[in-house]
């Protein structure tokens, strides 16, 4: 049996169902959400504050959203970067930029509206 060059292995994506379902999943207890720093704030803190989207918004589109555009590895092995999305009941929709590390924690990147204003 022939090892295989670890150089020349390929990671792949995973199935955006998937990602979906593991996001959800992980943002229904927000201890594995991060999106705030303590000594000093955050891209995703500020883009929420100038963009007015609540934290109730973000994580209602991390628990309940879908996955909208490409899935990408993250910059570090075992990151996963996505975009979770989901209509705001009578608003626009909103878009959360998320890395998913190691299957166990996201990091919110950033938020957005999706739509033109």
């Amino acid at each position: 049996m022939s090892e295989q060059d670890p150089a020349k292995i390929v990671p792949l994506v995973p199935r955006a169902s998937d990602v979906q379902a593991m996001v959800n999943r992980l943002a229904q207890d927000s201890k594995n959400v991060s999106w705030r720093a303590q000594t000093h704030e955050t891209h995703a803190e500020g883009r929420m504050e100038l963009r007015d989207i609540t934290d109730r918004m973000m994580f209602d589109v991390l628990r309940l959203g879908y996955v909208k555009g490409q899935i990408e590895l993250g910059k570090n092995p075992g990151e996963i970067k996505v975009k979770m999305c989901k209509k705001m009941k009578g608003l626009r929709d909103v878009g959360v930029v998320t890395i998913v590390m190691n299957s166990e924690r996201l990091f919110i990147k950033t938020v957005e509206w999706e739509d033109p204003k």
